[in-house]
């Protein structure tokens, strides 16, 4: 028969000297005592007040707050449109997350997210998508798992 006194003679079954070390960094930290083993996905960011007429092409993560007027090609990378965000934009990314309005296609190889009061008029091409509640979405919308594995190849 199993007893109290039975479980707590037991060794325990990873001993503390084996447990991996903690990678937590204090939030006050200097940027150079972080751990560097975990790429940190900090976007570009393009504020609120600016406003852009041309094309936008970059191989980094990209949060827009402003007005975007033309193309926006990050390949492999996200791009976050912001709830300030207004872009009349024909969008190529890895993966889209919609908080603000889009006026224009949107290709992506991974996701498109389309949040509760984001709005995308115009064609939607990706692997995966989420619409929520609340958001607006006009257009077709195709999907082709494909696109992912073969981003993943």
């Amino acid at each position: 028969m199993w007893t109290k006194q039975q479980t707590q003679a037991e060794p325990p079954a990873v001993s503390p000297a084996t447990k991996p070390a903690s990678s937590a960094t204090p939030f006050g930290a200097p940027s150079g005592a972080r751990s560097s083993s975990s790429p940190a996905r900090n976007p570009a960011r393009l504020g609120s007040s600016l406003q852009i007429k041309g094309h936008i092409t970059g191989t980094e993560d990209l949060q827009i707050d402003g007005k975007v007027e033309g193309s926006i090609t990050l390949r492999g990378h996200q791009l976050t449109v912001g709830s300030t965000a207004q872009l009349n934009s024909e969008i190529h990314a890895g993966e889209v997350i919609v908080y603000g309005k889009v006026v224009g296609n949107v290709h992506s190889r991974d996701r498109v997210d389309v949040k509760t009061d984001g709005s995308v008029t115009g064609d939607i091409s990706t692997a995966r998508i989420s619409i929520e509640d609340g958001a607006h979405f006009k257009g077709r919308i195709e999907i082709d798992p494909a696109k992912s594995q073969a981003a993943a190849d």
